[in-house]
């Protein structure tokens, strides 16, 4: 693999795949993938108590992430995400929650879900699982941060 960042759908599912076939190839313990955080554009000199708090509390959440092993993924999402990925499961009948846990130290589910599949359909199910239920825009950029 020679890149390792995409910012559009095409592009972001081929970066997917290839990084799948990858850590297949290479054995690897896992893959992480994580959403590039939106640049806050602050004009020189402003600190982050000059705004609402916003800015603030988004620097403090980690961007959203989904690692894969072997036929597994495993995400954090809040109840709200949850939701939605429930509903895009419904598009995906072979893959399946195989554990859902809500510990105490931090807020939100981790979930794994067994996802038996070729490399097309594990991208195709990574990006929509960004954009629908992390919410990205149309034009997020996905980093392949470990393979």
């Amino acid at each position: 693999m020679t890149r390792f960042d995409a910012d559009t759908a095409a592009d972001r599912r081929k970066l997917f795949a290839d990084a799948v076939t990858a850590h297949r190839e290479r054995g690897s313990a896992f893959l992480t993938i994580e959403v590039e955080p939106p640049r806050e554009e602050l004009q020189f000199g402003e600190s982050d108590e000059a705004g609402d708090g916003d800015a603030a509390d988004d620097e403090n959440s980690p961007p959203p992430w989904i690692q894969f092993a072997e036929k597994t993924f495993n995400l954090d999402c809040t109840d709200e995400e949850l939701s939605r990925l429930h509903d895009l499961l419904d598009d995906y009948p072979e893959f399946r929650v195989d554990e859902q846990t809500e510990p105490e130290e931090a807020e939100g589910t981790n979930l794994r879900i067994s996802a038996r599949s070729d490399a097309n359909r594990l991208a195709s199910f990574l990006d929509r699982a960004f954009a629908e239920v992390y919410d990205q825009p149309d034009d997020y950029r996905a980093w392949v941060v470990q393979i």
